[in-house]
């Protein structure tokens, strides 16, 4: 499968010659990164080129890469990631682009793949991701008056505020937290009769 996926690379590079974009094939899937200036172009290539034929787009998720301990540098803080399918050839592609740390904005593909819409929508809400051109962009998950982004690494695991219903006021009405917040300690694991039969 990735020599097959090294042949696709291989035909990326002719047909997106103009662009500069960076591809890797690793554990059999092909992932490619392109400026971000260049989503919308790429993207129509992609779809519409008949040796491609990406077609379908499975997924829009954003990526928070703040103190991240990969093995690869990242230039900015944010990603906008998309994973395409071609249905009549297939297979699929991993489609990054890196945002600009303190603003984090992207053009927004809907008008290439209808089912964009509320991935980004998705990614809008939890990450802060704005898509330039969406027709809809509010949040989806969150509430109307939320504050923040639930997915970002900066932000507290047990939230801002707390929201309940009051009887007296007929209302929904926001308040402070009023729960500690919890510190997540990893298990230790000791080699001793307590884990006998854990054992991976």
């Amino acid at each position: 499968m990735s020599e097959y996926y090294q042949t696709l690379a291989d035909k990326l590079k002719e047909k997106l010659d103009t662009f500069e974009f960076s591809s890797q094939v690793s554990l059999g899937e092909l992932s490619i990164i392109v400026d971000k200036d260049n989503v919308l172009a790429i993207s129509s290539i992609l779809r519409d080129d008949e040796e491609l034929a990406f077609d379908t787009l499975i997924d829009v998720c954003g990526v928070d890469y703040s103190d991240y301990q990969g093995n690869f540098s990242h230039p900015t803080r944010f990603a906008s990631v998309y994973h395409l399918q071609s249905v009549a050839l297939n297979h699929r592609i991993r489609l990054s682009c890196y945002l600009d740390s303190d603003m984090p904005i992207i053009d927004s593909v809907v008008g290439i793949w209808q089912g964009a819409n509320w991935f980004e929508r998705e990614a809008f809400d939890l990450f802060g991701i704005l898509f330039n051109g969406h027709p809809d962009l509010r949040r989806i998950l969150t509430d109307y008056g939320f504050i923040g982004n639930p997915l970002r690494k900066d932000f507290p695991m047990i939230g801002n505020v707390e929201m309940r219903y009051d009887h007296e006021k007929n209302r929904v009405v926001y308040e402070p937290v009023s729960i500690e917040e919890r510190v997540n300690i990893p298990r230790v694991i000791r080699e001793d009769h307590r884990y006998e039969g854990h054992e991976e």
